[in-house]
């Protein structure tokens, strides 16, 4: 995978060096997990906190559009 440099907004979770798409996903779901932003019943929302708000563009989100929310955020 080619390597993709995260934005500032981005930078702030996943860190600013260039990473594979997959890896941002990765730290993505980590960051969601410790931070217990997945809703409770029913798994696929996660709630955006002020970190994730700018990346997401509201305060709720389907897991499954999350790829292209993100997607705007990397070069």
């Amino acid at each position: 995978m080619k390597p993709v440099t995260p934005s500032a907004a981005l930078a702030e979770i996943v860190g600013s060096k260039p990473l594979p798409r997959t890896e941002v996903t990765k730290k993505l779901w980590a960051y969601i997990k410790k931070n217990k932003l997945q809703d409770k019943k029913n798994k696929r929302m996660i709630h955006a906190d002020e970190a994730l708000k700018p990346i997401f563009g509201k305060s709720e989100l389907d897991m499954f559009k999350m790829t292209s929310a993100v997607s705007k955020h990397v070069k």
